[in-house]
């Protein structure tokens, strides 16, 4: 897929409280959540959205309060991992 750009009305965002210099990438944080709060993208999309690494997005996640899409085998593979490292200890 192509990349998109977005079109903001100046005036829209004219009393965020967000300095100039950082507005872009704070919106690409804040898109990036929200899409992954309603299911929208995976965590790896939003990280890619958000230009953050996986523990940065997850911080982001904690600061907004959003809980992570973890199922069960989401956890199993986690127990693989560790037992796999425990090994090669």
């Amino acid at each position: 897929m192509n990349d998109i750009s977005l079109t903001i009305p100046g005036d829209a965002l004219a009393a965020a409280k967000i300095p100039r210099h950082r507005l872009e990438s704070e919106l690409k944080k804040q898109l990036a959540v929200q899409l992954y709060r309603e299911g929208l993208i995976s965590g790896a999309g939003a990280c890619r959205i958000a230009g953050v690494g996986k523990a940065e997005f997850q911080y982001l996640l904690g600061q907004y309060g959003v809980c992570q899409q973890y199922d069960v085998e989401d956890y199993r593979k986690d127990l693989e991992q560790l037992a796999t490292w425990r090994a090669n200890g």
